[in-house]
């Protein structure tokens, strides 16, 4: 047997086993279908929800802000993570969501100035905190969930920023997701519950999720 036929064999081995690679659809499309999710969440969510309380509290600027903010950050961070997921794609996709992200944050603090100021103001008691520490971690884990599996097919190079805009992403959905729920105005003791939850799955994501998009693509 010649040279030639030998090398043409191997090559015909190594090859012989492999299986088409299925392109991932763009990172756009991507970042829809988990927003099309978590918007599949709400709906599911909405017969529970104080839907009269919640419009009265959308005619408030401050909390109608801090809502769409929030729902937007979202968005952008969910876009921005499947971006940055992409080998060869910019990281200032990453600054995308931090102009909404400080809206909301922004807005949220003149909530609680105005809940101060406000004569009357309704405090939020212990156990109504509890209850919105858990539902943005509860609501914040099956979005994370699905991000960390959508995005660990892209094999992405910076594994824990990915992950740390998807929990920013499933943590600022879940705070819009928790405006029709939410029984008062903003107060300083529940904007800190607030902030520690979405912190809290920020961090989750970008040590547990990141771990996760490091070990490649799934089997």
């Amino acid at each position: 047997m010649s040279d030639t036929s030998r090398h043409d064999g191997l090559v015909e081995d190594l090859v012989g086993g492999l299986r088409p690679v299925r392109r991932l659809p763009p990172p756009g499309l991507r970042a829809l279908a988990w927003i099309a999710a978590a918007l599949a969440l709400a709906l599911l969510l909405m017969p529970m929800a104080d839907l009269d309380g919640m419009r009265a509290r959308m005619e408030v600027a401050d909390l109608r802000i801090a809502a769409v903010a929030a729902a937007l950050t979202a968005v952008t961070a969910a876009f921005a993570a499947f971006q940055v997921s992409v080998p060869g794609r910019p990281l200032r996709w990453a600054l995308l969501p931090v102009a909404p992200a400080l809206a909301w944050i922004g807005a949220s603090g003149l909530g609680c100035l105005r809940g101060v100021l406000a004569p009357g103001a309704n405090i939020a008691d212990a156990h109504e905190m509890g209850g919105c520490f858990t539902f943005l971690v509860g609501v914040s884990l099956p979005l994370s969930g699905l991000l960390v599996v959508m995005l660990r097919r892209a094999c992405p190079l910076h594994p824990n920023l990915t992950a740390a805009l998807g929990g920013l992403a499933a943590a600022a959905a879940a705070a819009a997701l928790l405006v029709p729920f939410h029984p008062h105005d903003a107060t300083a003791t529940d904007l800190l519950m607030h902030l520690l939850a979405v912190l809290a799955v920020i961090g989750a994501n970008g040590i547990a999720g990141g771990r996760l998009l490091a070990g490649g693509r799934l089997p």
